[in-house]
């Protein structure tokens, strides 16, 4: 693996998206109008936004990070253009490095916008730490990004990819906390939430917890990035077929 290398592939994507307005508005806009439209529409009911929203800062940006990126990596590769830059002297973990930069490097830009309008222009009265919960929804960017990588690499068509959303995503969003609480949950299903990534996530930003409780989150949602980048890595092939 060569820094010069990882460096250059980061450099190539972010190329790539400047000229792909559309999906910079599906990483950028979406998930900050998705949080401003749950604000709105709780309005009218006083404390309920400061509950649920802090929750989905570190949903929406998992969603959508993980739909864009194993889009585009199995475009990547569907095109032809893995076939060629494999033709260089770029190896996988090159490859995955500098995706993994680019969509964090995305992820903290999306993760920025959507915490400070929530705490400023939507009105987000939360006990948290402001700083932690734009900490939660980067790590959520960055889980999205490494999961798309694994995931990609065993799709053949770009509705496969998506197809992935159902399977992977909603049962954690309904493990996750949002829907039922986990302590409220079967002991079984409850062991399986528990070491989620999209849990950690919900979990990490609930207030009024000691600092350890944090950081154990923290760490699940940063062992989940690191072994999805190393199995994307692994799996990773040139051509779909």
């Amino acid at each position: 693996m060569s820094l010069r290398r990882t460096l250059l592939t980061t450099r190539r994507i972010l190329e790539q998206l400047r000229h792909d307005p559309r999906t910079l508005a599906l990483l950028l806009l979406v998930p900050t109008a998705l949080v401003g439209l749950l604000a709105w529409s709780l309005i009218n009911h006083p404390g309920a936004f400061d509950s649920v929203g802090p929750k989905l800062l570190g949903v929406f940006p998992l969603i959508v990070m993980f739909l864009v990126t194993s889009v585009i990596t199995l475009r990547e590769r569907t095109v032809g253009t893995l076939e060629r830059l494999f033709t260089l002297p770029l190896t996988k973990a090159d490859f995955v490095a500098g995706y993994a930069i680019a969509f964090g490097a995305l992820a903290l830009v999306q993760s920025l916008l959507v915490s400070v309008l929530s705490y400023t222009w939507y009105g987000l009265a939360h006990q948290g730490v402001p700083w932690r919960i734009s900490m939660v929804a980067l790590c959520a960017g960055l889980l999205g990004t490494a999961f798309g990588l694994a995931l990609s690499a065993v799709a053949h068509t770009e509705f496969q990819a998506v197809q992935f959303m159902p399977a992977f995503i909603l049962p954690q969003l309904l493990l996750c906390g949002l829907v039922i609480p986990v302590s409220q949950l079967p002991s079984v299903l409850r062991g399986i939430a528990d070491v989620l990534p999209m849990t950690a996530a919900v979990h990490a930003i609930s207030p009024l917890k000691s600092n350890q409780y944090y950081v154990g989150q923290f760490a699940i949602m940063l062992a989940y990035i690191f072994a999805a980048l190393i199995v994307g890595a692994g799996t990773l092939r040139r051509v779909t077929k």
